[in-house]
């Protein structure tokens, strides 16, 4: 007799068609949209409301996500009333497609606070989410800025994926209940990945939509941006576990990416285990000053293109930071380059 693995995967040959919907519990469907990155999808939710639907997570803001979501409209979810629309969290896969879906159905959107403001901000470049800020933001920390290619220092890809953003919702707190179908859906907010993401518990289903603070095979991306240029994201990310210690380990987990599994406790520990692995490696490469972009090395071995090297770039910095709050290395700034070295 051998003991299950730490993560199992109840639907492990079966994903959703495009269009299509699979039921993962009474009452919940899983549906997927495809993405123009290397993460090339995500998951979205579907959650029966009495005689309509609460959606969670509306996909980027793209025609052909909007394709598909009309025939998942008239398809799976059989023209009945969408009756809500919850966003976990502000990045354009997420509520890329919010304003066009409260458009198309009439149904408000629910966000937290942090979430709603930050996606404006992003959209709009205020609050230090422009382009210029970052690209500063990066060279301080040791990417050659005037290797930028000249179409990355301009324009707002946020909005590519976020063409337009509803104007109003329905705010969100840590704790929240929402009334969903007849069961009770609980509010966890989690930090590190955005700021004030929400996840969703419900007791009676045994169901977690995670979103993207635990995914079962992939890390989910945890970066310090130049608005928030001393920030420590992963102590919140880490701490941000602690909320979900009450969830009973039979719990069914509905990921952003990837698909479905159980063994959410186990996950986090492997998480946690990943992220002192990668700590460990770079403080050793800090036995030497260093800066981030020096670093990219030992944390990521693959060859980064464009998009993927500004995620690289906050991922290295967070770690850097959290190494620093914890006092394993010093921070030295000459000649408008920030370096580490071990303390």
């Amino acid at each position: 007799m051998t003991d299950k693995p730490a993560v199992r995967y109840p639907f492990a040959d079966t994903l959703p068609p495009p269009g299509e919907a699979l039921q993962v519990a009474p009452g919940a469907w899983w549906i997927r949209m495809p993405l123009p990155f290397a993460l090339d999808h995500i998951n979205l939710w579907l959650l029966e409301d009495g005689d309509g639907w609460t959606i969670v997570d509306t996909g980027i803001g793209l025609e052909a996500t909007w394709s598909l979501w009309e025939r998942v409209l008239a398809g799976p979810m059989g023209g009945r009333p969408v009756n809500r629309i919850v966003v976990t969290h502000y990045h354009p896969d997420h509520v890329g497609s919010a304003a066009w879906l409260a458009g198309r159905t009439g149904a408000p959107v629910w966000m937290t606070t942090g979430e709603f403001l930050s996606a404006h901000a992003a959209r709009d470049d205020t609050a230090g989410f422009d382009r210029a800020t970052g690209i500063a933001f990066f060279g301080l920390n040791g990417l050659d800025v005037s290797a930028i290619p000249e179409k990355m220092r301009t324009g707002n890809r946020y909005r590519k994926g976020v063409p337009e953003l509803p104007r109003t919702y329905r705010r969100m707190l840590h704790g929240d209940t929402l009334e969903i179908g007849g069961h009770d859906w609980r509010v966890i907010c989690v930090h590190g990945h955005a700021p004030e993401h929400a996840a969703l518990h419900c007791p009676s289903l045994d169901l977690l939509i995670s979103g993207d603070q635990v995914l079962p095979r992939i890390t989910t991306n945890v970066g310090v941006w130049g608005n928030q240029p001393e920030a420590n994201p992963l102590r919140l990310y880490l701490d941000s576990f602690a909320r979900f210690a009450d969830i009973p380990g039979s719990v069914r987990v509905l990921p952003s990416h990837d698909r479905v599994f159980e063994g959410l406790h186990p996950r986090i520990i492997q998480l946690g285990a990943h992220h002192a692995e990668r700590l460990e490696k770079l403080l050793a490469a800090c036995d030497r000053p260093v800066t981030a972009f020096e670093v990219l090395p030992v944390l990521f071995r693959r060859k980064l293109d464009e998009h993927q090297m500004a995620f690289a770039m906050g991922e290295a910095i967070a770690h850097l930071h959290y190494l620093h709050a914890e006092g394993k290395v010093t921070r030295v700034t000459d000649d408008g380059v920030r370096r580490f070295v071990r303390a």
